[in-house]
């Protein structure tokens, strides 16, 4: 096969679409891929390391602001988007591919409508349970359109949909991890709990777990917790009045997450759609914390599918403290069966061959 695809800006958007060719190269190894991308974006820096052909686009997206600031760069906007759809016509015409897969952001939307005006097989994927901008936008040209979460598909046209699931989380189900936490200073036989607010840390959280640290300390469970990069000094001069016992370790950052996931027994953070993908598909209880500043706050919904399905408990950022953190945690830690059942409820809404499906689904379509 020949494959376009396209997803940029965060990780949420890229790491699915590098699923997909993970997926594609070992099913066809002889396939070619072209990842078309933003010049702004995470996956100029993240897709060439992975050793595949990428080619960026100058791409932004809209202010909401109608200030005449906000408008000045709406219009430059809409100059940049047809300036790449012509372009992205040009790779299209040139690379002559089989199909073409947008997985999200405002790049994508050029690539893939240039690829639907030129009548060549497209497909989108939706990672979350609110459709974004682009891929509502998308849905009129393209073939056929992929779902994450069974909710999104009252948003799109009835006809295309397909529920397949994200495709990170087939990528995460696959990894052989002898992983031990050892390494961190902690031994194997505990329950472990992983708080972890994303790559840059999330304040909120942070400062809630500092305050839950002195009854944390004190617990037979264990504690990792990763406080982003750049909060990391922040944090331990915060943390400095507390003599840490041997069932904390706390950490700036997990460079190989996906490996040492496995072993984590309760997980608290956000709830993005890549997040929750790689949970269930390990199956791991989930205390969800949505990001509340997100796009029409779809995490918050992204989290009641887990919440629904008893494979998740939600605390709202703005009832977030170290006093609520610590029940809800400690109810579980402490309550094997309690916590076994919400693994195997996560573990019943992971699919673990959902790359398979978006490829099938793409196969699928007929020209």
């Amino acid at each position: 096969m020949r494959l376009i695809i396209s997803g940029g800006g965060t990780g949420g958007h890229i790491y699915p679409a590098l699923a997909i060719i993970e997926d594609l190269m070992q099913q066809e190894p002889n396939s070619e891929v072209l990842y078309v991308g933003s010049k702004r974006g995470l996956e100029g820096d993240i897709v060439p390391k992975q050793h595949i052909p990428f080619i960026s686009l100058e791409i932004q997206g809209f202010q909401r602001s109608m200030s005449f600031a906000g408008i000045k760069s709406n219009l430059q906007t809409v100059r940049l988007f047809l300036k790449s759809v012509r372009e992205a016509k040009r790779i299209i015409k040139d690379f002559k591919p089989d199909l073409v897969i947008g997985t999200g952001g405002y790049v994508s939307g050029a690539v893939v409508y240039a690829a639907a005006k030129l009548k060549v097989p497209s497909m989108i994927h939706e990672q979350n349970s609110v459709v974004g901008l682009t891929n509502k936008f998308l849905s009129r040209y393209v073939d056929k359109i992929a779902i994450g979460f069974p909710e999104a598909k009252e948003q799109f046209p009835e006809a295309k949909v397909s529920f397949t699931g994200n495709p990170r989380a087939q990528q995460v189900a696959n990894i052989h991890s002898d992983f031990s936490w050892t390494e961190y200073g902690l031994v194997d036989t505990k329950p472990t709990i992983l708080i972890f607010g994303g790559s840059q840390g999330a304040p909120k959280i942070n400062s809630a777990v500092v305050d839950a640290m002195p009854e944390f300390n004190q617990r037979d469970y264990q504690v990792v917790f990763v406080t982003g990069k750049n909060r990391y000094t922040d944090i331990m001069k915060r943390l400095a009045t507390i003599d840490l016992n041997d069932n904390i370790a706390v950490l700036p950052y997990i460079s190989n997450m996906p490996a040492v996931l496995p072993k984590v027994d309760v997980i608290v953070g956000r709830s993005g759609a890549t997040s929750i993908a790689e949970i269930t598909a390990l199956g791991i209880a989930g205390v969800f914390i949505p990001s509340p500043y997100v796009t029409a706050d779809h995490q918050t919904k992204n989290t009641m599918s887990l919440v629904n399905a008893g494979a998740g408990i939600m605390i709202k950022e703005d009832e977030l403290n170290g006093n609520s953190l610590l029940k809800v945690v400690d109810d579980l830690m402490t309550n094997d069966t309690k916590r076994k059942q919400m693994a195997t409820n996560s573990k019943q809404l992971g699919v673990p061959d959902a790359s398979d499906r978006v490829l099938s689904l793409g196969r699928s379509i007929k020209k």
